[in-house]
């Protein structure tokens, strides 16, 4: 395109189903913030309440912020990419952040009330998402690249940090083009994995709280257990329209056309290869 022209449109139903998931995320939000203020008490820290802060700092990081963060390549399609990486990066450091805002809280509420710790499933898949979220983890053989990939196959690599990792490759240069270009489906896919353990880890966590605190009523259809299942269906929801959006093959970002000729630079003072293939 020339200099000053306008950038070509969203393709066609992108920016709708974009709207559609800001929607669904504000409206578990609200829904979130409903439920602890009108059947919880609220929130507040050093009290009684504290535990409250738990449910909704997971579903603020860990499930809104976290799919936010996934459809930045998506919306912002004609932006500089070293603009959109740091965005990216950004918004899964706040998840990052408000995430164990939420850890602190749980642990610290449940020592001051003596209620043990990492007994029930929830809070195993829920500590599992959250360290998984940092490290990528591959059990079995270490996590290495294909011979030739800039890496030694052979070499013993125990953990690989996916959020860190995430920054140094694509957020900060220096990593050779083939590396890169080895490390990016992986991302992909551990991220939208990650996304999915956290929707999953929310929803074992709503039906523990609903357990824990309405027992007795929740099979009569209470206010509360309504409210809460509605939670859990936006949720569902959030997570479908988000995967939806990501998995759409013709609504990935393109490439500019400075970015293709960057990158053919990059692979060659990398690579020590010409773009035609020649050293």
């Amino acid at each position: 395109a020339m200099d000053g022209a306008p950038p070509p449109p969203s393709p066609s139903g992108l920016s709708a189903y974009v709207a559609v998931s800001q929607l669904l995320g504000l409206t578990l939000l609200g829904t979130t913030g409903a439920w602890l203020g009108r059947y919880r008490g609220g929130v507040a820290w050093h009290s009684p309440l504290q535990f409250n802060a738990h449910p909704l700092c997971m579903v603020l990081g860990m499930v809104f912020l976290q799919g936010d963060a996934l459809l930045v390549y998506r919306v912002f399609r004609h932006e500089a990419k070293r603009s959109t990486k740091a965005l990216h990066a950004l918004l899964h450091g706040l998840a990052l952040v408000i995430a164990l805002v939420g850890i602190i809280a749980v642990f610290e509420s449940h020592r001051a009330k003596g209620i043990p710790d990492m007994y029930s499933l929830h809070s195993w898949c829920g500590m599992a998402t959250f360290v998984l979220y940092l490290l990528q983890v591959r059990a079995g053989k270490p996590l290495a690249p294909p011979a030739g990939k800039g890496l030694c196959s052979t070499c013993d690599i125990p953990v690989s940090p996916q959020w860190f990792l995430g920054c140094g490759f694509f957020l900060f240069p220096g990593a050779s083009f083939s590396l890169r270009g080895w490390y990016k489906p992986q991302h992909i896919f551990f991220g939208i994995t990650l996304f999915i353990l956290s929707i999953t880890s929310c929803l074992l966590g709503i039906t523990e709280m609903l357990l824990f605190n309405i027992s007795d009523s929740y099979s009569h259809f209470v206010p509360e257990g309504i409210l809460a299942n509605t939670l859990g269906v936006l949720l569902v929801a959030f997570g479908l329209v988000v995967g939806y959006v990501l998995t759409r093959e013709e609504w990935k970002r393109p490439p500019l056309a400075e970015e293709l000729a960057l990158s053919m630079d990059f692979k060659t003072l990398t690579e020590g290869e010409s773009p035609g293939g020649g050293s």
